[in-house]
C-alpha cells in the first residue's frame, strides 16, 4: 500500500488532539501495519500479502502454542475447554455472531494460559488488534461460523487428549484456512494475495 498517513488530518477527522493520534500510530508500528520514517512520515504497510503474511505468523505461533498445552494441560482447564466449546455450539446455532467472537477470544486464551508459554504468548500479542479484526469478518458468516465451530472441536478434542501432534496440526490448519477466508473476503481478489 505505502499509503501516507497525515496525522493532523486524521485528528482533524476524529475530533481529537494529535497525541492520541501518535500514541496509536506508535502501537499500529508495533504490530507492523505503518512504518515510521524519519523526515517521510508513517507509512501504511498493511496489504494483502502482509496479512498473508501475519496469518502464517499466527498459525506458527497459535499451533506451538496448543502443542505446549496438550502436553501441560491441567484437569480443571480441560473441563473449561469443554464448557467453552459447548457455549460456541449454542453461539453458532443461535447466529450470535458478537458472542462468538467473545467466546473465540475465551477459547484462544484458555489455550494460552493451559499452555504455561509466556515468550509465545508474548509474540502473539502483538497481533491482537489483527485478530479482533480477522474474526469479526469471519464471523459474520453462517458458513464460516461451522467451519470455525468443527474446528475449534477438533483443537479441543486433540489438546485434552494430550495429543500435542494433532493440536498442533489442526490449530494451524484452522488459523491457515480462517486467515485465507479472511484474505478472500477483505481483499476480495485471489490475485492480490
Amino acid at each position: 500500500m505505502n499509503e501516507k498517513v497525515n496525522e493532523r488530518q486524521l485528528a482533524e477527522q476524529l475530533g481529537v488532539s494529535t497525541t492520541p493520534i501518535k500514541e496509536a500510530l506508535r502501537q499500529l508500528e508495533t504490530e507492523g501495519l505503518v512504518e515510521a520514517l524519519p523526515r517521510r512520515g508513517v507509512l501504511i504497510r498493511f496489504n494483502a500479502n502482509w496479512a498473508e503474511e501475519m496469518i502464517l505468523a499466527r498459525a506458527a505461533l497459535e499451533s506451538m502454542i496448543a502443542r505446549l498445552a496438550a502436553k501441560r494441560l491441567l484437569s480443571p482447564a480441560a473441563t473449561d475447554l469443554r464448557a467453552t466449546v459447548n457455549l460456541m455450539t449454542r453461539a453458532t446455532q443461535s447466529g450470535a455472531a458478537d458472542d462468538l467472537i467473545a467466546l473465540n477470544e475465551t477459547f484462544h486464551e484458555q489455550i494460552h494460559v493451559a499452555s504455561q508459554c509466556q515468550y509465545l504468548a508474548r509474540m502473539i500479542e502483538r497481533q491482537q488488534f489483527y485478530d479482533a479484526s480477522i474474526r469479526r469478518v469471519i464471523h459474520s458468516n453462517p458458513t464460516e461460523r461451522e467451519l470455525a465451530l468443527g474446528e475449534h472441536a477438533a483443537i479441543a478434542e486433540a489438546i485434552i487428549a494430550g495429543d500435542t501432534d494433532r493440536a498442533e496440526r489442526v490449530m494451524r490448519d484452522h488459523v491457515v484456512r480462517s486467515g485465507q477466508t479472511y484474505l478472500n473476503i477483505v481483499f476480495k481478489s485471489k490475485e492480490e494475495v
